[in-house]
C-alpha cells in the first residue's frame, strides 16, 4: 500500500465547493479505478485555505497506471477551484486506524 499526499491551496471563496467536488471526485475514483482505495481531506486548522488530500492505493504501479492513462483528467474541476502546491509519494508501513 501506499499513499498519496496532495498538497493544495484553495482561496476562501472556492473552499465549500472544492470540498464537495473532492467528495464526488475521489469516490469516483475509488469506485472506477483499479486499485484506488478512498482518500481523505484535511483542514488546517490555523489556515482553512491549506488542504491536504491523503489518497491510499495498492501500489505505486496501480497510481501511476492512473496517471498514464488519462484518469487524472477527472480531478480537473478540482484544479478549477485550487491550486495543487505539491504531491508526496510514501509507503504505508502499518495503520492502526480504525
Amino acid at each position: 500500500m501506499i499513499r498519496i499526499i496532495y498538497n493544495w491551496k484553495v482561496a476562501p471563496k472556492n473552499l465549500e465547493l472544492f470540498i464537495e467536488t473532492w467528495k464526488r471526485t475521489t469516490n469516483r475514483i475509488h469506485e472506477e479505478v483499479e486499485g484506488a482505495r478512498g482518500s481523505f481531506m484535511l483542514q488546517n486548522h490555523e489556515d482553512s485555505t491549506i488542504i491536504k488530500t491523503i489518497a491510499r492505493w495498492d501500489s505505486l504501479e496501480d497510481w501511476k497506471k492512473f496517471w498514464n492513462e488519462g484518469n487524472h483528467s477527472q480531478m480537473g474541476s478540482m484544479h478549477d477551484l485550487g491550486k495543487r502546491v505539491s504531491i508526496e509519494i510514501f509507503k504505508e508501513v502499518d495503520d492502526f486506524t480504525k
